[in-house]
Formats: structure tokens, C-alpha cells, sequence
């Protein structure tokens, strides 16, 4: 079924076009990512999508009774609790308990929404978005802020969705698993790769492969034509005036602007780091009236370090950082910081931005009177041209705010490095080339991050929060971190199994063979699949009706059936699931 259908759709913003007669068709079973560079649209085609803004120009139609739940950059969660937030949109009491569990905001239910982080709000609309029932789910970053088990439970909960899906991530390991087509917005123009990520890099590739082959042809017949040009006015005159014109517009034509006319160069000069860096003498950390994050942290950072810090939300990763940065001051042992050491930090927030200032004013300060030429051409390297440059910030997009702040915190020439969720919001040209330059950065980095691919492709050894207070380092990067993760979860999962199967045993109520669950919860399933039976029946009985009433009007029943098709279906899954239940019960 379509979802939703939009053709021709323009979107401008003051100084240039974002994109025009941009269409696209989202059916039911569709997996799309939307990617692009900062500033080209994505959100804002969103918005249009969704009916939050008008277009410019173009239609959007929307199916029938179409149900869309949506994650957009600036969720607004309203006043209230974490559970009036999500449960207002509907969904099952145990199934809003359960996202937010897995979205790591189990027991934050009567939490006010006024006194969660950004990244708690984000968390929350993540979760009112999965529970919304919807045909459409529309899903603006939404890995941001979500630890690596919590990304990995989104995955496998969006490869089985059953309505159509619009993604717009930078994490790569997602959109390679669960996008079946990318829709690409480049320079005003939108592009469909059929496939996932690799379609889409494949796909891109091919085009610039193209139009250097194109400009390369152009080239040879400017040439041509205008020795022919040369011959003289005499010679001219006999040519036929088409082909006169032809060879101008041939001389006179330009190949298609770069979308970004250089690459971005990071480089500007890191001071020399002396041996000694940075050390942690028995760090730890606690909030008055809590348990500690952490205790006996050690740590010697050496002048080339690469190290990525890992682990849970909440468990300190961000306060370590802090801590190094001298941020905030551990309630137990030292930090000791060499004499040649310039530290930045990148953290989830970035430098504060008047939205009203010029990005030039952002970079070279208030008091400066105009850009100097060292100042545009490090704008320029950013890719911020010379529209960009003297835009006021309150038109960049989120993605462009994030470059801007790096490009702040990068200008300062530091030589140690303290990156916290740099890839957030990030396009993927921009996380390559910041990949490419860490690779080869003179300094020291550490970075905490939840990016799979960022963190395989930076880091060679990681430092592992436990969540238990435990802190230690561990050799070979993400790859070792990653076999301990799922070694660990798998041994829980193990222990689980083993204790209820215990339990079973030795519990006169639960000795009939359930496979070790309890009455209650066999129960407790067997009355959600009864309501979703009795919902769904419903259903199937209103499409029957009106499919009876639709006569010989074929496009009327062709709309009914594709209606009442995957309802029958999916009454049919509950059914099997039913009996299945059923048996359980009975044993």
C-alpha cells in the first residue's frame, strides 16, 4: 500500500535552493535511508512529509487513514512524566515498560519530563515513536544517544517492522542492516540507490565516475570548437548559425559544481607533545548522597594514544571525560597533566552558539571587524563558502551547527584531544574525513562514542565501564570490546535461563513443563493476542463490508483489498500464535 506519494517538491532556504522537484513514493515493507550532506534538506523533507511545513512548490498526498509516528531533531515531550510523554500516543502498558527499558530509561517512568537531559528527552521521544501503532515510522537520528546494546535492539526491532520506515542515520552498521533503498539529496537533486548502504556508495561513486567522464568529453569538444572559432570571421560566415551556436554554448559551459568544492582539511598546525601527557592516579567519582560511578581509576596516556572509552549510559564515561578536561574535579585522587599538553575538549553539547551571530563571528570572536583571508580559507576548508559564512546560525541546520563547533574546537590547535559522541548528527563525508584525520593526528585522542564503525576504524585499545563502579582498560579495540560485550550478555542470558529453570523445578505451582515460564505470563500473552485478534477482526469486518459495497468500482476495490490483505494476514500469525499459546498453557 502507498504510504505516502510526493512529487515535485521544492524547499528553499534564504541565499539558495535546499532542494527542488525532489519525488518520492513510500509504500508498505520499505526500508529508506535518507542521507546527504549537512545542510541539504533531510530534516526539512521530513517536515514536509509529515505535514509539520508546507513545500515551496510540489504535492504530498498521504494514504487513506495512514498512522505516522515520527522522531524529528526537536522532539517536544510536552509537560508531565516520562510515562504521560510516551503513553499518550497509546501502545500496551508492558510495552511501553519494555522500550523504555531496552532504550536504557527502565524505572524513569515518574520522572518529570523538565528534569531529563537532552539525551534522556531524545531517548523518551525514541520510545513514544516505537509504541505510536503506525503504518509509517519516520526516524530522524535516532541511534543519538543510545549505548551500543540499545542500538543493536533498535536494529533488530526495525528489521521487523511490518509498515514502511524513513531513516536518516549516520551509523553506518544500521544503515547497511535494515535499509533495503537510500534516497541520496545532493546538491538540490534527490537520487534513489536500490539497496542499502553499499548500493548507495556504489551509486555515488558511478555518478561522480560519470560526470568526470561527461566534463572530460565537454572539455575535448570546447577545445574543437573553438579552434574552429579561430579560423576567422570569414570562415565563419558560411557555418551554419546553429552550429555557431552550439560551439558558444559548448566554450561557455561549466561542469557541475563540486558538492563540496574541497576536502576538508583538519590540519592547522598541532603544537609538539611532549612525553609526558596525562596521568590518572586513582581516580574516582561519586554524586553527593550516591554510590560511586567509578573507583581506582588508572591511567598513563602516552603522546600518540588512541583510546575509546566504552560502556552503558550512565555508568561515568562522559564524567571520566570531564574529569581529564578539568571540567569537574574527582571526589578522590589526582589527575596530572604535562607541562607541553594543549586539551580540547568536542563534548555532546559543543561550543555555545549565539544562533543570532554570523558563523564568521563564531569563528574569528566578536570583537574582530571582518574576516581576515587565513580566516575564510579556514571556513572554506570547513565548507562553509561564502554564503555560509556570513549566514547568521539560526539557519545552519543541527548537522552544520555540529561542523561549525568542531571546526571551533579544532581551530585552538590543541595537541590531546577529548572527543565525546563526535559523530552526533555528523554527515558521512564529514565522519570519513574526521576518521582520516585522526588516523594520521600528531596528539593524543580519546574518544567515548557509541558509533560501531567510528570506533573500529579510531581506536586501538578501549577503557570498559562495567556499570558496577569498575573500570578497566582493555587491548585491540572495539573488535575486543565487542567479543567481551556479547560473551557477557550471552553468560547472563545463560544464568537467567538456568535460575528460572531452577526455580521451575522446585515450585509445586510451576512444575507442569512450560519451558520455565510462569502461568501468569503465558496468560498475561494470551490476552494481548486476544485483544489484538478482536482489534484486528474489527477491522477485517468494516473492509469486508465495504469491500461488498464497492460494486464493480475497481479502483475502490483494489483500495479495500490492499487494505484487508495484510490484516487477514496478520489475524492469521495471531491465530498460530494463539494456539501456540494455548498448547503452552495446557502443558
Amino acid at each position: 500500500m502507498i504510504l505516502i506519494d510526493a512529487t515535485d517538491v521544492t524547499m528553499v532556504r534564504p541565499g539558495r535552493d535546499l532542494f527542488r522537484d525532489v519525488s518520492v513514493t513510500i509504500s508498505t515493507g520499505e526500508r529508506i535511508g535518507l542521507v546527504g550532506l549537512n545542510g541539504t534538506g533531510k530534516s526539512s523533507l521530513i517536515d514536509v512529509l509529515i505535514g509539520n511545513r508546507d513545500a515551496e512548490s510540489g504535492s504530498v498526498r498521504r494514504g487513506r487513514d495512514v498512522r505516522i509516528a515520527a522522531l524529528d531533531q526537536n522532539p517536544d515531550l510536552g509537560t508531565g512524566t516520562v510515562r504521560d510523554a510516551v503513553t499518550h500516543v497509546g501502545g500496551e502498558t508492558w510495552e511501553i515498560d519494555a522500550v523504555l527499558d531496552k532504550l536504557g530509561m527502565g524505572g524513569r517512568e515518574d520522572t518529570p519530563v523538565a528534569q531529563l537531559s537532552g539525551g534522556e528527552a531524545k531517548r523518551v521521544a525514541l520510545a513514544r515513536a516505537l509504541v505510536h501503532p503506525s503504518d509509517l515510522l519516520i526516524l530522524d537520528e535516532p541511534t543519538n544517544h543510545l549505548d551500543v546494546d540499545a542500538i543493536e535492539w533498535l536494529e533488530k526491532r526495525l528489521i521487523t517492522y511490518k509498515g514502511g520506515l524513513l531513516l536518516v542515520t549516520h551509523d553506518r552498521h544500521v544503515l547497511d542492516r535494515v535499509t533495503n533503498r537510500v534516497l541520496e539529496l545532493d546538491r538540490g537533486k534527490a537520487f534513489v540507490h536500490e539497496g542499502g548502504y553499499d548500493a548507495y556508495l556504489e551509486g555515488r561513486a558511478l555518478r561522480e565516475e560519470q560526470a568526470a567522464q561527461a566534463e572530460k568529453v565537454r572539455a575535448n569538444l570546447a577545445r574543437t570548437e573553438l579552434a574552429w572559432l579561430r579560423r576567422g570571421a570569414p570562415a565563419r560566415t558560411s557555418k551554419a548559425k546553429a552550429r555557431i551556436r552550439s560551439a558558444t554554448e559548448i566554450v561557455n559551459a561549466r561542469p557541475e559544481e563540486a558538492a563540496r568544492g574541497t576536502s576538508l582539511d583538519l590540519h592547522f598546525g598541532t603544537p609538539r607533545l611532549g612525553n609526558d601527557v596525562l596521568e590518572l592516579n586513582n581516580i574516582g567519582f561519586a554524586h553527593p548522597d550516591h554510590d560511586p560511578l567509578f573507583t581506582n581509576v588508572e591511567l598513563a596516556i602516552d603522546p600518540r594514544e588512541r583510546l575509546g572509552i566504552v560502556g552503558s549510559n550512565g555508568t561515568g564515561k562522559s564524567t571520566l571525560l570531564d574529569i581529564i578536561a578539568n571540567r569537574r574535579q574527582p571526589t578522590e585522587g589526582s589527575v596530572t597533566i604535562g607541562s607541553t599538553v594543549v586539551m580540547e575538549l568536542f563534548d555532546q553539547k559543543g561550543v555555545e552558539l549565539n544562533p543570532q551571530m554570523r558563523v564568521w563571528q563564531a569563528v574569528v570572536g566578536d570583537d574582530a571587524v571582518k574576516p581576515d583571508w587565513t580566516d575564510v580559507q579556514l571556513m572554506e576548508s570547513f565548507w562553509f563558502d561564502s554564503d555560509a559564512q556570513y549566514a547568521p546560525i539560526e539557519l545552519l541546520s543541527g548537522g552544520e551547527r555540529r561542523r561549525l563547533q568542531l571546526l571551533i574546537t579544532l581551530a585552538k590547535k590543541p595537541n590531546v584531544l577529548l572527543l565525546d559522541e563526535p559523530t552526533n548528527d555528523l554527515d558521512l563525508d564529514t565522519l570519513r574525513v574526521l576518521e582520516d584525520f585522526l588516523e594520521t593526528f600528531p596528539g593524543a585522542v580519546i574518544v567515548v562514542s557509541h558509533d560501531r564503525a567510528f570506533l573500529e576504524r579510531t581506536v586501538d585499545d578501549v577503557i570498559v565501564f562495567d556499570g558496577g563502579g569498575s573500570v578497566g582498560r582493555l587491548p585491540g579495540g572495539y573488535e575486543a570490546y565487542d567479543k567481551l560485550r556479547k560473551s557477557q550478555n550471552s553468560a547472563a542470558k545463560s544464568d537467567s535461563t538456568k535460575q528460572t529453570s531452577d526455580a521451575s523445578k522446585n515450585s509445586p505451582k510451576n512444575s507442569a513443563k512450560s519451558g520455565g515460564r510462569s502461568a501468569s505470563t503465558i496468560r498475561h500473552e494470551l490476552k494481548t493476542v486476544e485483544k489484538d485478534m478482536a482489534r484486528l477482526d474489527k477491522k477485517r469486518t468494516t473492509l469486508t463490508a465495504e469491500l461488498e459495497a464497492a460494486g464493480s468500482d475497481h479502483e475502490e476495490l483494489m483500495r479495500v483489498s490492499e487494505l484487508l490483505t495484510p490484516i487477514v494476514a496478520e489475524i492469521e500469525d495471531l491465530e498460530e500464535r494463539w494456539l501456540a499459546l494455548s498448547e503452552e498453557a495446557e502443558g
